[in-house]
């Protein structure tokens, strides 16, 4: 246990803002043959790029799953690092590691022997909020007068009336992260994980530092191939500063997706959504408990850049999703300049994939993907799951 405990010293000594108290909680799981799991907090220091708060100091919440016996490793294997990038309403600890049964996409990666990390980019979970994002008088209108009379005692006019963060904003936390990440478990490259708009988030990324990434994988990525990709005039958009959901709203918006029956586990929804709120402090305590998240402007993710891209790179979309038509992501595939890519039909699935029955389906694409380079043993072409 005294070599143990060494072991487990030198490498917090190498972690940079890391949550001492997740570790101790972790102790119990640590003293079997290394098979638990790990999960540690991680806050990383970035220069902001979000205009409202533009060179100041702030902080990326950045969890990890791993393995108790990969854990003391010197180092990890160089193609066994992973990140997951989350998309414009959920965080990523919220999304990829769901409290309930094996719905955690992080853990069935970290129990294949991955060392898993995830990030909340500015607006989101634990990472820094800016200070507009307190105001309800920044929200639109019609989403305001959801909170009066409680919160509000009249809708209000906005002190910043325009998009909290941009997709600069986003790419630069993601590259401070990534690099943090190679130096941390000292690897060249790291693999990105993304859903929805995490993948105008990751693939643009990934398109300006290929060298820093070994594999893509994009579930329901956002992407349209007729978009312009220059930068807009104004950055920030004019606009809602940021937008709330509700759990009716949640429900609503994943029911209007559902296509075959028992396609969710209610029990897993409600999990879900308990994690939500409890990634949302402030939220949670405004009417019955909403999450917020930043509005933000997006450019750049075109047929042109999707084009020059060599990373190979995995597609899921599910059959039934509503938010991002499945057809969108077969076009992306088809313009992806990569000769190593794979679109996957994944049955009986809405946008919420990852929270639905066949999500162990769509994990073990991602391993497979991850391993070997290839879905149902394709390295190139379109797969169909669940059918």
């Amino acid at each position: 246990m005294d070599e143990f405990r060494s072991l487990l010293s030198n490498r917090l000594s190498n972690m940079r803002f890391v949550s001492i108290l997740t570790v101790l909680i972790a102790w119990p799981a640590l003293a079997d043959d290394g098979q638990r799991l790990l999960r540690v907090d991680h806050y990383v220091r970035v220069h902001s790029a979000v205009p409202a708060i533009d060179g100041q100091t702030t902080q990326i919440y950045v969890r990890e799953v791993v393995k108790a016996g990969s854990a003391l490793r010197e180092a990890s294997a160089q193609d066994r690092v992973v990140l997951f990038v989350h998309g414009a309403g959920t965080p990523a600890e919220v999304a990829f590691d769901v409290p309930y049964e094996d719905y955690s996409w992080m853990a069935y990666l970290a129990h294949a022997g991955f060392d898993v990390f995830a990030m909340d980019v500015t607006g989101y979970g634990r990472s820094t909020r800016p200070p507009a994002m307190n105001d309800p008088c920044n929200l639109t209108h019609e989403q305001q007068m959801a909170f009066v009379p409680g919160l509000l005692t009249a809708p209000c006019s906005p002190l910043y009336g325009q998009h909290m963060t941009t997709i600069a904003s986003d790419w630069n936390d993601i590259g401070t992260v990534v690099d943090h990440l190679l130096a941390l478990r000292h690897v060249d490259r790291v693999s990105l994980i993304a859903w929805s708009l995490g993948g105008p988030r990751a693939g643009g990324y990934t398109a300006q530092h290929p060298d820093k990434v070994r594999r893509l994988i994009l579930l329901a990525p956002a992407y349209n191939r007729a978009a312009a990709g220059a930068r807009p005039e104004q950055v920030p958009a004019k606009g809602a500063a940021f937008n709330t959901q509700s759990h009716d709203e949640f429900k609503a918006n994943w029911n209007r997706q559902v296509g075959c029956p028992a396609q969710y586990d209610p029990a897993a929804s409600d999990a879900v959504w308990s994690a939500m709120l409890e990634s949302d402090p402030v939220g949670a305590t405004w009417g019955i408990g909403v999450r917020r998240a930043p509005q933000v402007t997006t450019w750049g993710w075109t047929s042109a850049v999707v084009a020059k891209m060599e990373v190979p790179t995995l597609a899921v979309a599910g059959a039934h999703d509503k938010q991002v038509q499945p057809q969108r992501v077969q076009e992306l595939i088809a313009d992806l300049g990569s000769k190593e890519k794979v679109f996957a039909d994944l049955a009986c699935s809405s946008h919420n994939a990852l929270w639905e029955k066949n999500h162990l389906l769509l994990f073990g694409a991602s391993l497979e993907w991850l391993t070997k380079g290839t879905v149902s043993g394709m390295a190139q072409g379109a797969v169909r799951l669940g059918y």
